[in-house]
């Protein structure tokens, strides 16, 4: 019962001051709750002022045995929409989220489909958030979206003068896919007619990284140039030019808010910027290498950032702080990502291993031991109990993240695995090889 105050005043204790909520209660009225597995959380559709809004309340420190009750109390008294009436109904939906988190994980994945379409070799994949399409960019200057279950090309997106090699959906929508080139473009299309809705120009280098908002309304583009650029979805224009870094920028990442970006740069630092203004926030500095994996955690509270310097660290996202250097691999860090609560980071090496950190004890806690090559992808699945890794040696490996354990090895790929994800129910892998 104190865990569960714990969690709901925290939680609350960011959104809402000491204001009248009878006031604040008449102006909003609760029209319905959706449930969210991945990351564990209720999401509540209301009307203020007339106007359709939403927001979260996230439950990452949910557990199968807390006591659904005394937390649904503790929200309740803080979150105004929610009245004495839907109390029970949400406890029920807590009671599916402890479900879901206390299920059994014992799956097995096969091969099911391999597909070769593109005429020359790959360069990323990327799942819509359902996992019912994927799409893959390619150096023969398309992207292709593709059915997961039939393992069927639906179109190819043509019209890039050279390598596509960033390509996203707009998820959780999963309706527009972004595709960044060498050709120093990047161009938004439909992913349900391949309509090219835009084709959006400024950069004067490659575009290497890109990513869309959360709330779908802007891209995101990293160049070689230095800079990056946030685009207007609708508009088609650009909106600012993030300007700082000295030299390229290879990856960037917002967070799950939408008002902050990052980017990550061969200049050895990460930038913080406001999304709003295009104002550099912090420069994040302390690697000694290149800079080559940078994330928000799911709070928005932390960075993660990976670099060629064979460490990993963690900074203050709020004050661009530094907060613990990860130490123990013996070559380049490639890649990083936390876990959908923020309890954990994973790291891939080209020392052939990957690692699992603490964020809280900022010690390594699992060892992943096993590929015969550099590990150059790793991913949590949505749960957070499983982690996939991608490498040289021609295999994807499934592991579990609590104790290392190689669960699984996944073959059949010719050449070096580049890319690899789990689609959203995390009972499907996607691998991708050159």
């Amino acid at each position: 019962r104190r865990a569960a105050r714990a969690c709901a005043q925290a939680l609350f204790g960011r959104c809402y001051g000491d204001g009248p909520r009878r006031r604040r209660r008449r102006k909003m009225r609760l029209k319905r709750l959706l449930l969210r597995y991945y990351p564990p959380g209720i999401i509540l559709e209301y009307i203020q002022g007339g106007e359709p809004k939403t927001r979260s309340i996230d439950l990452l420190d949910l557990r199968p045995d807390t006591d659904a009750s005394a937390l649904v109390e503790e929200i309740r008294r803080g979150e105004p929409l929610i009245t004495a009436s839907c109390q029970e109904h949400i406890i029920h939906l807590v009671q599916r989220l402890q479900e879901v988190l206390g299920g059994k994980e014992d799956h097995k994945f096969y091969l099911c489909k391999v597909l070769r379409a593109h005429i020359l070799p790959l360069t990323n994949v990327a799942f819509n958030k359902s996992g019912s399409r994927f799409i893959t960019g390619s150096y023969d200057r398309t992207c292709k979206v593709w059915d997961t279950a039939w393992g069927e090309e639906l179109r190819t997106l043509e019209g890039h003068g050279n390598v596509v090699y960033t390509v996203a959906f707009n998820n959780p929508y999963g309706d527009k896919i972004a595709t960044g080139s060498f050709d120093k473009t990047c161009r938004l299309w439909s992913t349900e007619t391949g309509e090219c809705f835009h084709t959006f120009r400024g950069h004067s280098a490659e575009i290497v990284c890109l990513s869309f908002n959360p709330q779908s309304t802007l891209v995101a583009t990293g160049s070689m140039d230095t800079t990056a650029k946030l685009w207007d979805v609708e508009k088609g224009e650009e909106v600012v030019t993030l300007s700082g870094h000295t030299a390229e920028i290879i990856a960037l990442s917002f967070n799950t808010t939408g008002d902050r970006i990052i980017t990550g740069s061969f200049d050895r630092t990460v930038a913080v910027w406001d999304v709003g203004t295009g104002r550099m926030l912090h420069t994040l500095i302390g690697h000694q290498g290149e800079v080559s994996s940078a994330q928000f955690n799911w709070d928005c509270s932390l960075v993660v950032t990976g670099s060629m310097d064979k460490t990993c660290m963690l900074w203050n996202a709020m004050t661009g702080t530094h907060v613990a250097t990860l130490r123990g691999h013996s070559d380049e860090v490639l890649d990083v990502c936390f876990d959908f609560a923020g309890q954990r980071v994973a790291t891939a090496s080209a020392d052939g291993s990957a690692r699992v950190y603490s964020t809280e004890t900022k010690k390594c806690i699992a060892k992943l031991e096993g590929h015969g090559g550099e590990i150059s992808k790793v991913c949590f699945n949505p749960k957070g109990n499983r982690i996939l890794t991608a490498s040289s040696d021609k295999t994807a490996r499934l592991w579990d993240a609590a104790t290392g354990h190689c669960l699984q090895v996944l073959e059949g790929h010719t050449d070096e695995i580049f890319s690899c994800a789990f689609n959203y129910k995390g009972d499907i892998i996607i691998t991708g090889n050159k």
